[in-house]
């Protein structure tokens, strides 16, 4: 399930980077290209933390299995 609201962020944020760009170059709302660049690095910086490897340690609690 999380591979696919992965999936979901990144291709909305790659639609986001994109719409962004076509309205700065268009030129006509400057201020809504920059908040979909800003929305679209938010984005991606999400994506990057949450497939950060972690190490075992920092891993949940787990039953123990010589209870």
């Amino acid at each position: 399930m999380s591979n696919l609201i992965l999936s979901i962020l990144m291709l909305a944020g790659a639609a986001l980077l994109a719409g962004g760009i076509y309205i700065l170059r268009k030129g006509t709302n400057r201020k809504q290209g920059l908040l979909m660049l800003v929305a679209a690095a938010v984005m991606f910086a999400n994506v990057g933390i949450w497939t950060i490897p972690t190490p075992e340690s920092n891993q949940p609690l787990s039953p123990q299995s010589g209870d």
